[in-house]
C-alpha cells in the first residue's frame, strides 16, 4: 500500500481519540472492540498516509462548512491595443485566455413533485401485491415540468332576445334581437406569435431577424487609461475575471507581462470594451494589473454605463441654512461636541482589529476573516439535504443545529461588547436614545381622510354663514372679547380676525388689564389710531379652531414627537386610545406645554394648556405615569418663575386652580393602583403654596417685549 500510494481512513464507533475516551471497556463486547481498535491503530500507524478517527468527530466534521474549489474553464479571446483595421501598423493583438475569478454561489433549488396517477395495470398490480404481502400502498411522485400555452382574449357577440323597453313597449330592431359581448380566451399557437416591444401605449413589432445589431467584433479593446486613485470601487458590477496570456505561446506571455508591469509601475488602469461574440452587446470594464509570484495577469471587472448609475441627492448633514439664508450653528440636527466625542469613543471601542484570538507571540489578531466567513444559506441547505437523505422520519430525528463555524460571525465578540459598554451608555445619554414603542395596527373606524377639492383653498366670502357652532362662536368672540379666553378649548378664533374699535377701547388706560386680542391689535396695527374712524363692518365668517381638527391640517409636530403644537389635546387623546404609546404621549404632551407657555402671545392658549394639564394629570394617575407628572410640575415651575423669558402669568393660572393640578400624593396613587413617595401633607403644602402665589399685573409693555423678541428671533 505504501508503494502504491494508497490512503486509508478508518472510522470506528466509540474509538478513543484526544476528545473522547471510553470509560468502561471491561465487558466482553468491549474487549473485542478494544482488540480491533488496537489492531487498526497498529496497522494504520505503519502506513505512510493513514488516519483512524472517531465516528462522532467525523459526523461533526461533515457538517463543517467546506468550500468546494471549482476551476473555471478558460476561453480564448483577443486583447487589442489600437485599431487593427484602420491603422494596423500602430496597433497590436494579443491572444489571451479568460476565466472566472469570482462566481456567485446560490443554495440548491428545490424541485416540485406531485403524486402521479396510476394506470389500470399499475393499480391492479398494486392490489395484488397488497393481498400477497399485506404491505401499505406506496405513493408514486413525479417531477413537474413547465409548459407554456398562449391565449388571446376576444370579444365574442352573444345573441340575446330583447324583452322590451322600460315603458313596456318592445324594442324591435331589424333582426329582432340584441347582442351582448363576452370575453373568451382563444388559444394561439406559438408559431403564430410575433415578437415586439411596447412603445408607450402601442406595440412595435420586431422583424423576424430582430433589429440590426451593432457592428462590433469579438474581443477586448483597450480604449484608454486613467490613474488608479480615480477608480471608484463602489461602481464595480458583476463578477471578476482573470485575463491570462496564451499558455502555449511564450511570446504572448512576455508581451502581456510587460504591459502588466508597465501599468503597475505607472499606477494606471485600462478602460476596456469586451464583446463576447460578434455583433453582441458590448460591456465596458476596467483592467487591473496584478503581479503574482510566478505569473502576471489582469483582473477585469465590469463598470456601469451612464444609464446604470442612479444618483440621489441629500441635504448636507453638517451645514444647515434657514429660510432667511443664514447658516445655523446650533440645531437638533447638528451634533454637539459632546455627541461627537461620545461617538468617537464608541467607534474606537468597537474596533475589531484586536478582538480575535492571540497568535504564537501573544498578539491579538483581527476578529473577522473573509476567507472563514461562509454563506449560511448554502451550507445549512447542504446539511439539511444530507440529514434528510440518511434519516427516515424528520419528526423523530429533527435537523441538528448548525456547525459553530457557520454561526461564528453572527454575534459580535464578547470582548468588544464589554469594552464598548461604557461608551454605549455615554452615547445613549448624549443622544437621548430611547426605545421606540411598537406600533399596533388599529382598524380605522370613522377617520377617513377625504381628498381636498380644487376650490377648497378659495376665500370663503361667497358662502353664507349658517347656524354652525363655529360661526356662533366667532360672533360671540367678536361681540364679547373679554370672555374670549374662557372658550379657547372649545373653539379659538382665527388670528387673522381683527377687533372692531369701540369707545371703550379708545378711553382705556395702558395699565388697565385688557384682552389679548386688543393687545395684539395695538401692537400689530399701531397706525390705526391715527387714521380717521371708518364705518363699522360685520366680521367675516372665518372658521375657528375646532376640537376635532381636519386630518389635512398641519399638526406642527416637533421632530421625534407624536404630539403637535396645533392640537395637542386631540393628538394626546388619539395616541392614548392606541394604548401602546402612553409613556411617549405623556412625555411629549409635557414637552409641548412647556414649549407653548414660553412663546409670544402664549396667554391666548392659557385655558387650552390648563385643560391639557388636567387631562395629563388624569392619564398619569390612571396609567401609572405618576413620576412623570410630578417631574413635569417641578420643571414647569422652574421654567415659569426662574428661567428666561419665563411666564409668571401662566403659573398664576396654575396657582388659581390649586390642588387639581398639584403633585400626585401616595394615597391617590394607591387608590389608582400605582406607587408614589410623596405624602398627602407634602402635596397639600405644595397646593397651598400654589394658591398663595403673588398675582402679576399684565401690561402692554410685557407683550411688546415678547413681540420684539419674537420678530428678532
Amino acid at each position: 500500500m505504501n508503494s502504491l500510494g494508497i490512503q486509508l481512513t478508518v472510522v470506528g464507533v466509540d474509538f478513543d481519540d484526544e476528545d473522547f475516551q471510553e470509560e468502561d471497556k471491561s465487558t466482553d463486547s468491549h474487549l473485542f472492540q478494544s482488540a480491533n481498535e488496537a489492531f487498526y491503530h497498529t496497522f494504520v500507524g505503519k502506513l505512510d498516509s493513514g488516519v483512524v478517527g472517531n465516528c462522532d468527530y467525523v459526523l461533526t466534521e461533515v457538517s463543517r462548512p467546506d468550500v468546494r474549489e471549482v476551476r473555471s474553464t478558460m476561453s480564448g479571446n483577443v486583447l487589442r491595443i489600437g485599431d487593427t483595421e484602420v491603422r494596423p501598423e500602430h496597433a497590436m493583438e494579443l491572444m489571451v485566455k479568460t476565466s472566472k475569478c469570482t462566481a456567485l454561489s446560490r443554495p440548491k433549488s428545490f424541485k416540485k413533485f406531485a403524486r402521479r396517477g396510476q394506470t389500470a395495470e399499475e393499480a391492479a398490480a398494486a392490489e395484488d401485491k397488497m393481498d400477497e404481502d399485506g404491505a401499505e400502498d406506496t405513493a408514486i411522485f413525479a417531477q413537474l415540468r413547465m409548459r407554456s400555452e398562449y391565449y388571446l382574449e376576444e370579444d365574442k357577440p352573444i345573441p340575446v332576445k330583447d324583452e322590451g323597453s322600460v315603458n313596456g313597449e318592445a324594442d324591435v330592431d331589424d333582426a329582432g334581437t340584441k347582442a351582448q359581448h363576452e370575453k373568451r380566451p382563444v388559444k394561439v399557437e406559438k408559431e403564430e406569435l410575433v415578437r415586439g416591444y411596447k412603445y408607450g401605449a402601442s406595440f412595435a413589432p420586431a422583424p423576424e431577424d430582430d433589429f440590426p445589431k451593432l457592428p462590433v467584433r469579438k474581443g477586448m479593446d483597450i480604449c484608454g487609461f486613467f490613474p488608479r486613485e480615480r477608480f471608484r470601487r463602489e461602481m464595480a458590477m458583476g463578477e471578476v475575471h482573470y485575463v491570462w496570456a496564451d499558455p502555449v505561446s511564450p511570446m504572448q506571455q512576455v508581451a502581456l507581462s510587460s504591459i502588466v508591469k508597465a501599468m503597475s509601475e505607472a499606477h494606471v488602469l485600462a478602460i476596456v470594451r469586451w464583446v463576447k461574440m460578434d455583433k453582441s452587446e458590448p460591456k465596458m470594464g476596467v483592467l487591473w494589473p496584478t503581479v503574482f509570484d510566478e505569473i502576471d495577469c489582469f483582473l477585469w471587472v465590469q463598470m456601469p454605463f451612464a444609464d446604470d448609475i442612479r444618483n440621489f441627492t441629500f441635504a448636507s448633514l453638517e451645514n444647515l441654512i434657514n429660510k432667511k439664508g443664514e447658516v445655523v450653528k446650533e440645531h437638533p440636527y447638528l451634533p454637539t461636541n459632546e455627541q461627537m466625542d461620545a461617538m468617537e469613543q464608541l467607534v474606537d471601542a468597537m474596533d475589531l482589529m484586536d478582538a480575535g484570538e492571540k497568535d504564537e507571540d501573544g498578539n491579538r489578531q483581527p476578529w473577522f476573516d473573509t476567507t472563514l466567513s461562509y454563506n449560511p444559506a448554502i451550507h445549512r441547505m447542504k446539511q439539511a439535504l444530507f440529514h434528510a437523505a440518511i434519516v427516515k422520519d424528520l419528526n423523530t430525528h429533527p435537523l441538528p443545529p448548525p456547525h459553530e463555524e457557520l454561526i461564528k460571525y453572527f454575534e459580535p465578540p464578547r470582548r468588544v461588547l464589554r469594552r464598548a459598554r461604557e461608551a454605549l451608555e455615554e452615547c445613549k445619554r448624549a443622544f437621548n436614545v430611547r426605545e421606540v414603542p411598537k406600533k399596533v395596527v388599529r382598524v380605522r373606524k370613522d377617520e377617513h381622510v377625504h381628498a381636498q377639492d380644487e376650490d377648497e383653498d378659495m376665500l370663503l366670502l361667497d358662502r353664507q354663514p349658517g347656524p354652525s357652532s363655529h360661526t356662533q362662536t366667532q360672533l360671540r368672540t367678536t361681540q364679547a372679547p373679554s370672555t374670549q379666553t374662557q372658550h379657547v378649548q372649545k373653539s379659538s378664533p382665527s388670528r387673522t380676525q381683527k377687533k372692531q374699535p369701540t369707545e371703550h377701547d379708545s378711553d382705556s388706560s395702558v395699565t388697565e388689564p385688557e384682552d389679548d386680542e386688543e393687545e395684539e391689535e395695538l401692537l400689530l396695527d399701531s397706525n390705526a389710531a391715527r387714521k380717521p374712524a371708518q364705518r363699522e363692518q360685520a366680521p367675516l365668517p372665518t372658521p375657528a379652531r375646532s376640537i376635532s381638527p381636519d386630518a389635512r391640517v398641519d399638526r406642527n409636530r416637533p421632530a421625534g414627537r407624536i404630539i403637535g403644537y396645533t392640537y395637542p389635546l386631540a393628538d394626546f387623546r388619539k395616541n392614548i386610545e392606541r394604548g401602546d404609546v402612553v409613556t411617549k404621549a405623556v412625555e411629549d404632551l409635557a414637552f409641548v406645554v412647556k414649549q407653548v407657555i414660553v412663546r409670544p402671545f402664549a396667554s391666548r392658549r392659557f385655558q387650552e394648556m390648563l385643560e391639557c394639564m388636567r387631562e395629563l394629570r388624569k392619564t398619569s394617575l390612571e396609567e401609572d405615569e405618576i413620576e412623570a407628572w410630578n417631574t413635569f410640575i417641578r420643571e414647569l415651575k422652574e421654567i415659569c418663575l426662574e428661567s428666561e423669558p419665563g411666564n409668571k402669568d401662566f403659573w398664576e393660572e396654575v396657582c388659581n386652580v390649586g390642588r387639581p393640578l398639584s403633585l400626585i400624593s401616595q394615597p391617590e396613587a394607591v387608590k389608582a393602583g400605582g406607587k408614589c413617595t410623596i405624602s398627602e401633607n407634602e402635596a397639600q403644602a405644595v397646593s397651598s403654596a400654589l394658591s398663595c402665589c403673588p398675582r402679576v399685573v399684565r401690561t402692554h409693555r410685557t407683550n411688546e417685549d415678547h413681540l420684539i423678541k419674537f420678530v428678532q428671533g
